[in-house]
């Protein structure tokens, strides 16, 4: 007996640095992970501290819309 919703989904988290600034000249995207969430532990937005290449430091990265 399948549940209808899986309780653990997929997001993509966006670094928010990058998308404020706008990317460097030199670099071509922002820097993007793929994670998983609880949906019935974390029912809002996710935000992470992880690295970003582009921007060369730790920075906030947010759940997107796939």
């Amino acid at each position: 007996m399948a549940k209808g919703k899986d309780v653990r989904i997929s997001v993509l988290l966006e670094c928010t640095a990058c998308v404020r600034n706008g990317v460097n000249k030199e670099s071509t995207g922002s820097s993007r992970y793929i994670t998983q969430k609880n949906r019935h532990n974390t029912p809002n937005r996710l935000e992470l501290l992880k690295f970003c290449p582009y921007c060369y430091k730790h920075t906030i990265h947010g759940e997107i819309k796939k």
